[in-house]
């Protein structure tokens, strides 16, 4: 079963690190999903604007910043990820603690050291 990476906060700006997360998941051969709120594409993934229920999420790595997570809380534990990266910028406590309260490992980490160094 392979492991799937839901990248929250997925843009097609290639400025943006919801993209260049992507891309970096994508070459490192690790099954993504992008969910983001403007429809697009990422080197052939469409962006998902609507929440689509994905079953065996491994992790979740967030792009979107802490103002804007709490309407997204219900859609992450929905997933029932494994563990949620806090990129950085996206760090919340009161968010990781409830999440780790519900058994998902919080990492405060950038997702694209991780996978280049290989500890993804």
């Amino acid at each position: 079963m392979d492991k799937i990476t839901v990248v929250l906060g997925a843009s097609t700006n290639p400025e943006s690190y919801g993209n260049k997360a992507v891309l970096s998941l994508q070459h490192h051969k690790q099954k993504v999903v992008g969910v983001g709120i403007k429809p697009g594409n990422i080197n052939g993934l469409e962006i998902n604007t609507d929440r689509p229920k994905i079953e065996n999420v491994d992790t979740v790595t967030l792009y979107i910043g802490p103002k804007n997570q709490e309407d997204w809380k219900p859609y992450v534990y929905s997933l029932n990820p494994k563990r949620i990266i806090f990129n950085p910028g996206t760090e919340n406590a009161v968010f990781m603690e409830e999440a780790m309260g519900k058994g998902i490992e919080c990492v405060e980490a950038c997702t694209l050291v991780m996978l280049s160094i290989g500890n993804y």
